[in-house]
């Protein structure tokens, strides 16, 4: 794996994601594909676009626990289990959060936000599912680009929990 550092350039855009990444010295790949707007589903197409399986490729979802914004990343093969985010966050409900706030406090569009480089970084918990692979793709901060990473990396710089978070 390799990193682009934060120009633009031929594997993709410099975004916060990849600053981040770049900063604390994590190997990664950066995963571009042409982005359709009309694909049902950001993940979905991803995983299709890159010829990747998709309980390797992670959504970054945004939860209100408590009134506290969290960010939940699960496999694009399922759903987020609500009741499970909150007690990975420690409550007992949890609900999608406002998709205008989710990009206000992340500083990313819907269907790009990234778990890493955040406007305002949130508590984290990453589905326990990641760590069966040696590297899950996940957001690179914009739509059309994912990053893989090895998962502990991912866990260590978003100081994420780990748990089952995906739906039955």
């Amino acid at each position: 794996m390799r990193s682009t550092g934060k120009t633009k350039g031929p594997h993709g855009p410099g975004t916060p994601a990849t600053a981040a990444l770049d900063a604390a010295g994590v190997e990664y790949t950066p995963r571009p594909y042409e982005h359709d707007p009309s694909a049902p589903s950001y993940g979905l197409e991803a995983a299709d676009a890159l010829g990747i399986e998709p309980e390797r490729v992670f959504k970054t979802l945004m939860v209100d626990v408590a009134g506290k914004l969290c960010v939940a990343v699960v496999p694009v093969s399922g759903s987020l289990d609500l009741k499970a985010a909150a007690a990975a966050f420690g409550a007992k409900k949890a609900s999608m959060a406002d998709p205008a706030a989710a990009e206000r406090r992340t500083g990313y569009v819907l269907g790009g936000i990234s778990p890493l480089g955040q406007r305002q970084p949130s508590p984290a918990a990453i589905d326990d599912s990641a760590l069966r692979y040696e590297t899950i793709l996940v957001s690179g901060g914009r739509r059309g680009f994912d990053i893989e990473l090895a998962p502990a990396d991912l866990v260590r710089l978003t100081r994420a929990s780990v748990a089952r978070l995906r739906g039955h």
